[in-house]
This record gives structure tokens, C-alpha cells and sequence, in this order.
């Protein structure tokens, strides 16, 4: 066939400019997709040759080729796969959308569909050339016919391209470049090495490149070697290498995969230094199907607490690689997990915008989230050794016991940033409440869950009773906790910033109401006996002239003063009532630079304490009750606010 014109297909000329400008926002997305392309069309020779081994010629071994010449502003991928006739890249290079893959998987059946899972379908992945190249050459020839019958394809990108015969001895396809001015960069070897790794790692064939040496440039005078050199290069050897893994971890069987390549594969996606702490790889198939190779972290990043950095899952197509952080494929409580999620149904094309709005990406990431959690439950639930008189051994498994002590190292990284699930998956909570870890007035270890507290309840007790505070001292140390420690009654102790947030979302456990000991009136219930409870209501009555005084007094600082029974050797604290904003919240608010309400707290007087019975009547009954309402302040971790008021009270009393 002599050198014919063809027209593009009508809505290639309109959607070029769209393709080559807007569909790809980054420019070496280009490779990525013909080095797919490349991939699948050795896929479709390798399907092809189950019925006819001739398909191979003398060229059994599939393979990619990357080459580049600099003076001549080239890059070329070549395939040794099926290659095209005429014909075929007339149909399959000059219409947008269309793809020889595309019509060959739609002529199987039966078994043959489940055979050619592997290949994929391509359509406008061919004309991100253009992104580059000023002019795209292709050169093919279809396996199985004449070396006479090979075919050279060129096209500018505008509204037409040119087919003419050519001798091509070997099958398969050369897609040649004509790299614009400003893409030169793409005619280097390290720089096309470090795509090939970022997004064809994974393609199962070997991807080969020419090896390069330096060699010094000629002496600019033989006769004279102190005249020195020309400049010297790095020159092609003729010797080819494979650049990539050429293999995809996560599409092969999980009992073919050592544990030391899954934790080698983690490395390379995260770029981190130590091994992971755990792992799930799985085939989901059903109404979406998808492979997921999540892992769970050793440690934490130190931007971990950076919302507003893109955190997320790689996400492939067909093993074709589409983003590196598709956060829409994991919730942000969930940021920590790394991993691969490979989707049969996702378009090659998806965007950011579409992964928000698709139904397909939803079930993914609700698969994704249940299998994490999943994990998450199975360490906890190994966490501790169970009690056996012959020792641990006997009743536990090797994987059981390499699962020992695994959650409460998950926990001391990244137990805060899970708790920010308590707000954000509504579906998950109840999951989530029995993964949280807290410390305790009876544990000062942060091992104690919800279900561990509820099962050492007393008898009588109908609430689970918290504290939150900045540090861990500050909870074990407050004057709320003193007469549950008297009677022996476990309170957690909440000291993560994010505590006083996510506990507004969460008001029971397992039936069981949340109460905070900081919050509301004093009541123990049942815990508290009728002598007690009349003992508390004759000191109000008898103290009801000095708490009328107190309130004059502290007007501007409390919103009311009560006598109370939850103080054993401290004068004073201060509550909140029940649906009342938590000081500690607060003061968080306003360190953040954002707005919050002024809270006037409750001042809650023991009316047995030495200090506050020298209230009545004397002189100095102004300057205690600030100080009294101060020392509760500093006593929840607040300051003053006017220390320095605080201070001249102090040592006017003092001397």
C-alpha cells in the first residue's frame, strides 16, 4: 500500500485538544500508558498462541524495549506482542475510545473470558502521546504475517494521519515520540527509569532499557595529554537491561508470596525504613471486584497529624497505575494504612472528582475500611497472653504468639488518630468504641478498653466514669477523682487531645452510659449510701449563708457554688454542667486560634476541708474565695486570669 491520508473519526479532532491538555494533568502519565499498552498487546499474543504457537516466530520471549536519541529528539516503545495489520491500526489508531483489546475481549465466551482476565482495555490512552511529541510515528506488523505486510502509521495530532506499507522483520510495535522541545527531559535515561519505577513496577514483563557508560571525551591534542579532554558522556553499550520488578506482588496467590516480599513491596510503596506491623491481601469479587494489599505501619510519620497533606491508597486499574493517594479509597482516620487496591471496574480515565461521586469506589472503600478494622480486631484480640498453667505455649499458636504485644504497639502510634473515627464513620462506631485503649485510676498502662472497665464494675454501678485532662498526671491527680478512690471505683483516665472532641460523639458503651466526672451533679446512685447522702444534704442546708456569700463574690467567674460530696482531701474543684462545654475543650479551641464559647464553671466546695470551713466570717472572706476558685483552676490545668492577682492574694494570707 503506497502513503495514504486518512480523516480522524469526527470526535477524535474535537477531543484531542482535551485529551493532550486536560485528561492527563501529569505530563509522564504519557508513558504509563503506553507502556500498558505495550503490555496488553504482548497479553493478547500470549492468549492468541494458546491456539497457535506459530505466533511466536523465532521471538518466544515478551517483552518491553525503551530507547531514546537525544540528537534526533526521539523516544520509542517497542512490544514484541500481536502488533497490527493495516487495517486494524487505520480502525484502532484513528478512532478515540476504541481499541483493538477492547474488540477482542468482546468476542470471547465461557471459559475464554475468565482466561483473558489479564487483559486489560484501552482506549484514549494512545493520544497522551501527544502530550509530548509534536509527531507521533508508529511502526507495526501483526505476528503471523509477512515481514512485507508491516505498516508505518504518522500523525501530527491535528485532523488527519498518514498509513503506508513498510518491510518490518520483527512483530509487534514501535510507537516512536517526536518529543516537543520542552519535553527533552523524557530523553533520559535516569529520568525514564524513575517513572518506569513509580508506575510500571508492576507490569509482569520485563521492561528493558539500553545500559549506559561514561567514557572520557577525546584529547583535544594527541601529542600533548596536559591539553586536556574533550567533555565526555554517557554512551550506549548495546548491552539491554530490565528495569522494573516485572512483577505485580499483588495479583499473585498469597501462599507464593514470603513474608519478607510482602514486607519488601510495603518499603518500596512507603518509603519507609522498618517493616510493617501487620498485613491483609485479598480478592473481593461480587457486584465490585478488586484486589486490596493493605498494611498497617510500625511506626508513625511525623506528619501524621497533618490533615490537610493528601494521604492515601495506590490505586491501579487492571494493574495499570492511576494515582498514588487516592485518599476517596480510605477514610481519614484511616490515613496511617498503606497499600494497593487494583479495581476490575474503575475507568482507565477516573479522576479525583469521579473517585467522590463513584458507586464502584464506595464499596471499595467500605470493603477496604471493614478489612482494616478487621486486622485491627485480631490483634487486639491477641494482644494478651490467655492464663494457662502450662504456660503460653501450650494454648497458643506461632502466629498467635508473633501477634503478642502487636496491638499495644499499634495503639501507642496511632490509637489517637483512630478515635477521630468516633466522628467521622457513624457505620463503624460501635466497632471502633472496642478498639479504644485508656489508662485508669487502678492501670496506669493505656490497656484498658470499655469492655475490660464494664467487666470490674461494682455492684451498683450503672456508668462508665472518665476524666480527660491534658497529661496523664493531671487526670490521676484531680480532685474529681478523690472519692472514687475512696470507694474504690475505676475511673479511665482520657489524656489525648483528641478525647474531649470524639467522646461528644459517643454517650454509651454496650448499653452502659458515658459519664464524666468533671460534668453535672455529683450522684453515685447506689454507690452511695442513704447515711452519706443526708450527711451531704445537712452540710448544703447548714452552708447555704457562706454559698450565698461565694457566689456574690465569684459572680464574674461561676456560673453557680454548691457544696459536694466527690471531694475528700481537696477544698475545691470545678464542673461543667452535663451538656455544658468542657474547659479543657476550651482552652484546646482558643490554642487552635479558633472561636469558643467563655465557660463559667460550676465551683464545687467541700464543705469539710480545713480551708473552707474559715470561710465563715472572716475578714478575709473576699480573697479566700478567689483564691479557692483560682486553686480549683490550676488544679484542672487552667490559669488565672489574672495571675498576678492570684499571686499578691497569696502572699497577702502568707504574711
Amino acid at each position: 500500500m503506497s502513503k495514504q491520508t486518512h480523516a480522524f473519526q469526527a470526535e477524535v479532532a474535537q477531543l484531542l485538544h482535551l485529551v493532550t491538555h486536560s485528561l492527563y494533568s501529569n505530563r509522564e502519565i504519557f508513558l504509563r500508558e503506553l507502556i500498558s499498552n505495550a503490555s496488553d498487546a504482548c497479553d493478547k499474543l500470549r492468549f492468541e498462541a494458546l491456539n497457535n504457537n506459530g505466533l511466536y516466530e523465532d521471538a518466544p520471549d515478551l517483552q518491553v524495549r525503551l530507547s531514546f536519541d537525544q540528537a534526533a529528539k526521539t523516544l520509542t516503545i517497542t512490544d514484541n506482542g500481536i502488533g497490527m495489520t493495516a487495517q486494524e491500526a487505520i480502525d484502532h489508531l484513528g478512532t478515540i475510545a476504541k481499541s483493538g483489546t477492547k474488540d477482542f475481549v468482546s468476542k470471547l465466551s465461557g471459559d475464554q473470558k475468565s482466561d483473558a482476565q489479564l487483559i486489560g482495555q484501552f482506549g484514549v490512552g494512545f493520544y497522551s502521546g501527544f502530550i509530548v511529541a509534536e509527531k507521533i510515528t508508529v511502526e507495526t506488523r501483526r505476528a503471523g504475517t509477512a515481514a512485507a505486510e508491516g505498516v508505518r502509521w504518522i500523525s501530527g495530532g491535528t485532523g488527519d494521519f498518514e498509513v503506508e506499507t513498510i518491510t518490518r522483520a520483527e512483530r509487534g510495535t514501535s510507537v516512536i515520540l517526536h518529543l516537543r522541545e520542552e519535553a527533552m527531559e523524557y530523553a533520559n535515561t535516569w529520568k525514564l527509569k524513575e517513572i518506569v519505577g513509580k508506575y510500571a513496577d508492576h507490569i509482569s514483563l520485563p521492561i528493558l532499557m539500553e545500559k549506559e557508560e561514561w567514557q572520557d571525551g577525546e584529547l583535544i591534542d594527541p601529542s600533548n595529554e596536559e591539553a586536556g579532554r574533550k567533555p565526555g558522556g554517557m554512551l550506549k553499550t548495546g548491552e539491554w537491561e530490565t528495569i522494573n520488578k516485572a512483577s505485580a506482588l499483588w495479583t499473585r496467590p498469597k501462599k507464593d508470596i514470603s513474608d519478607e516480599q510482602y514486607a519488601d513491596f510495603y518499603k518500596q510503596i512507603s518509603r519507609d525504613f522498618e517493616a510493617p506491623l501487620t498485613w491483609t491481601h485479598n480478592r473481593v469479587e461480587g457486584s465490585t471486584e478488586y484486589t486490596q494489599l493493605l498494611y498497617i505501619p510500625g511506626k508513625a510519620p511525623q506528619d501524621l497529624w497533618n490533615r490537610d497533606k493528601k494521604a492515601g491508597i495506590k490505586l491501579y486499574v487492571k494493574r495499570v497505575f492511576i494515582m498514588d493517594e487516592a485518599e476517596a479509597l480510605m477514610p481519614s482516620y484511616l490515613r496511617f494504612v498503606k497499600g494497593v487496591v487494583d479495581s476490575a471496574d474503575l475507568p482507565l480515565n477516573v479522576s479525583r472528582e469521579l473517585l467522590q461521586e463513584s458507586r464502584d469506589v464506595k464499596a471499595i472503600r467500605e470493603g477496604c475500611t471493614k478489612r482494616v478494622l478487621s486486622m485491627l480486631e485480631d490483634l487486639a484480640k491477641h494482644d494478651k497472653a490467655p492464663e494457662s498453667t502450662d504456660g503460653v505455649t501450650d494454648v497458643l499458636s506461632e502466629e498467635d504468639k508473633a501477634k503478642l504485644g502487636q496491638y499495644s504497639k499499634f495503639y501507642a502510634e496511632f490509637g489517637a488518630v483512630l478515635k477521630e473515627g468516633l466522628g467521622e464513620d457513624f457505620g463503624n462506631q460501635a466497632r471502633l468504641s472496642k478498639l479504644l485503649r485508656f489508662a485508669s485510676s487502678t492501670h496506669d498502662t493505656v490497656s484498658v478498653s470499655f469492655a475490660d472497665y464494664k467487666a470490674r464494675m461494682k455492684e451498683g454501678q450503672d456508668a462508665i466514669y472518665y476524666i480527660t485532662a491534658d497529661t496523664l498526671a493531671a487526670a490521676k491527680n484531680s480532685p474529681q477523682l478523690e472519692v472514687f478512690k475512696k470507694k474504690g471505683i475505676e475511673v479511665l483516665l482520657m489524656t489525648d487531645r483528641v478525647d474531649e472532641w470524639a467522646l461528644n460523639f459517643v454517650n454509651e458503651f454496650d448499653g452502659t452510659p458515658l459519664q464524666s466526672v468533671a460534668k453535672g451533679a455529683f450522684d453515685l446512685g447506689k454507690l452511695q449510701d442513704e447515711e452519706e447522702k443526708k450527711a451531704a444534704e445537712d452540710a448544703a442546708e447548714t452552708f447555704k449563708p457562706v454559698l450565698a456569700k461565694l457566689k456574690e463574690a465569684l459572680k464574674d467567674k461561676a456560673e453557680d457554688v454548691r457544696v459536694t460530696s466527690r471531694l475528700v482531701d481537696s477544698p475545691a474543684c470545678l464542673v461543667v454542667t452535663d451538656d455544658g462545654m468542657s474547659m479543657q475543650l476550651a482552652r484546646m479551641l482558643k490554642q487552635a486560634g479558633q472561636q469558643a464559647p467563655e465557660v463559667k464553671p460550676v465551683l464545687e466546695v467541700n464543705p469539710e476541708h480545713a480551708l473552707v470551713k474559715k470561710l465563715d466570717g472572716s475578714v478575709h472572706f473576699h480573697d479566700l474565695a478567689h483564691i479557692l476558685f483560682d486553686q480549683a483552676l490550676l488544679a484542672e490545668g487552667g490559669l488565672p486570669a489574672d495571675p498576678a492577682a492570684y499571686v499578691k492574694r497569696v502572699n497577702a494570707l502568707l504574711s
